[in-house]
C-alpha cells in the first residue's frame, strides 16, 4: 500500500479491525518513510454483474450510483451515513446473490426501493418519485396511500 502523502511504497499496518456485520476490514497504517498515519478499508472484490439499462446499453455495476441516489433521497432526514452504507450493502448483496452476469437496472432499482422503504418511508417516496417517474399528482397520491393506507387519500 502506497502512502497517500509521500507516495512511498512501504507502509505497515498498526491496527486492523473488522467492521460490524460488514464485509469490510479497516486497517490503520503508518508510512515507514514520512511517519504519517492513514486508514484504509478493504473489501472482497466480488465479480459484479453488468447492468442492462432501460435503453439496452450495458455498463459496469457502480455502487456509488446507488449510494448517490440514496443520499439524495435521505437528505434532511434522520438517516445516518452508516445506515445508508448498510442499506447499499444489502442491495449489492441481493444483486450478487442472483448469480447473474447481467442484471437489469430495474432489478437494482426495485431492490433499492424495498430497502429504502424499510429504512425511511419519506426517503422511499422521494426515491420512488424519481425512479418511477411520477407524471401526475394522482400517481404521487397513490404512492402516499401505499405508505399510509389510513390516510384516506
Amino acid at each position: 500500500m502506497r502512502c497517500p502523502f509521500c507516495d512511498h511504497p512501504d507502509t505497515k499496518v498498526i491496527d486492523a479491525r473488522n467492521q460490524r456485520d460488514a464485509p469490510v476490514k479497516r486497517r490503520r497504517r503508518e508510512c515507514s518513510e514520512c511517519g504519517r498515519r492513514f486508514t484504509t478499508y478493504e473489501r472482497i472484490e466480488d465479480l459484479l454483474p453488468m447492468v442492462v439499462k432501460r435503453d439496452g446499453r450495458r455498463e459496469a455495476f457502480d455502487r456509488l450510483k446507488i449510494i448517490g441516489g440514496m443520499q439524495r433521497a435521505c437528505e434532511k432526514r434522520p438517516v445516518s451515513a452508516d445506515a445508508i452504507e448498510e442499506t447499499v450493502q444489502r442491495v449489492e448483496r441481493a444483486i450478487l446473490d442472483l448469480g447473474e452476469r447481467e442484471v437489469s437496472s430495474k432489478s437494482i432499482g426495485d431492490e433499492a426501493q424495498l430497502e429504502l422503504r424499510a429504512l425511511d418511508p419519506v426517503a422511499w417516496l422521494r426515491f420512488s418519485s424519481v425512479y418511477l417517474g411520477f407524471r401526475t399528482i394522482e400517481e404521487f397520491r397513490d404512492a402516499l396511500d401505499e405508505i399510509d393506507p389510513a390516510r384516506g387519500g
